[in-house]
């Protein structure tokens, strides 16, 4: 019998401009396990766009899920088996992001008002492809009751045969907030959430928003959920939650990873990432925060930032500078 905690028990969410696949690589190198999600990806852009270039990534961020936002059943089930053809093993639709520029596409958020199409959308998606196919929701929009459109959304995915969601405790609020203020109001309501694990027992919820710290994730799987899902808090403070993610949540038994031993093996991949023609900010931007609350990591930010168009050379010059400081 296979006793290994499920991949999904910890990941981190898709995040437009954030979770490219250079910071999906610095990430798995903290944790071997915990989920990695794409930014989202719009099936137009791949099958009216032929930007199939938006699904590469590399094996070495597995286990990783591509997220697709869009509203149209077929062409959905068509950007689906792009994502499976390409090794995907899951395939997340978003009906979560609240941004105008994802309103104007009429998929994300809004889709919380037309549950029946999602239903359809995800059928879709399923049938057109073998990768696992979830969904990534909130527990409302607008003046929507929440206690009505979440078990309504959830019966939709539920009837058109998914079996995995993640549900952010929070309503998306599509006019008169910016995202940004979307992160803090409305409150976030885990109670309700809580309430669909009873409602739904066939179908595997997991947790998103406000998760901040690894103790507060252990915390909501022993409640019951199924899945805690992290995202600013696992970008801006990724050795803090990612590096004891494994031995915490997954029973590894290594040893933590060292923020100063990842500022090494990230290597690898800025080289790859400059051979491209990348800038070294392309990826030194996802590390600002590999020293959070440790000693130098403000010394670490500011020597990383100055170099927007370093060299590899320059980029070891920083690492050396700050183990020489922490030293000291």
């Amino acid at each position: 019998m296979n006793t290994t905690p499920p991949d999904w028990r910890l990941s981190v969410a898709p995040m437009l401009d954030w979770t490219d696949s250079s910071c999906r690589q610095f990430h798995r190198l903290l944790s071997r396990h915990a989920l990695l999600y794409t930014e989202m990806v719009t099936s137009a852009a791949l099958v009216r766009g032929g930007a199939r270039h938006l699904l590469r990534f590399d094996p070495c961020e597995h286990p990783v899920a591509l997220q697709l936002g869009g509203s149209d059943p077929a062409e959905l089930a068509q950007a689906a088996r792009m994502g499976a053809d390409e090794g995907y093993r899951e395939i997340n639709l978003n009906v979560g992001c609240p941004s105008d520029r994802v309103q104007s596409g009429c998929f994300g958020a809004v889709l919380m008002k037309t549950p029946q199409l999602v239903g359809e959308c995800l059928a879709a998606m399923k049938a057109a492809c073998d990768a696992e196919i979830t969904v990534k929701c909130r527990i409302g929009v607008d003046d929507q009751d929440a206690e009505q459109a979440l078990p309504a959304f959830l019966e939709a995915t539920r009837d058109a045969g998914i079996t995995r969601v993640i549900v952010h405790a929070r309503k998306a609020w599509l006019k008169g907030l910016s995202p940004k203020e979307n992160r803090e109001v409305p409150p976030l309501d885990y109670d309700l959430v809580a309430r669909m694990l009873t409602a739904f027992p066939e179908l595997t919820i997991s947790l998103n928003g406000g998760v901040g710290t690894l103790d507060e994730a252990e915390a909501l799987l022993e409640r019951g959920f199924h899945g805690v899902m992290i995202g600013r808090a696992a970008y801006h403070r990724p050795a803090e939650i990612l590096a004891a993610a494994d031995r915490r949540l997954y029973g590894a038994t290594q040893p933590d990873a060292l923020a100063e031993d990842i500022a090494r093996q990230v290597e690898p991949i800025i080289a790859a990432h400059l051979e491209r023609g990348g800038r070294l900010i392309g990826i030194t931007r996802h590390l600002l925060g590999l020293f959070a609350g440790q000693p130098g990591a403000r010394h670490w930010r500011r020597a990383l930032s100055e170099l927007p168009n370093g060299t590899l050379s320059d980029y070891r010059a920083v690492v050396a500078g700050l183990n020489e400081r922490r030293a000291a």
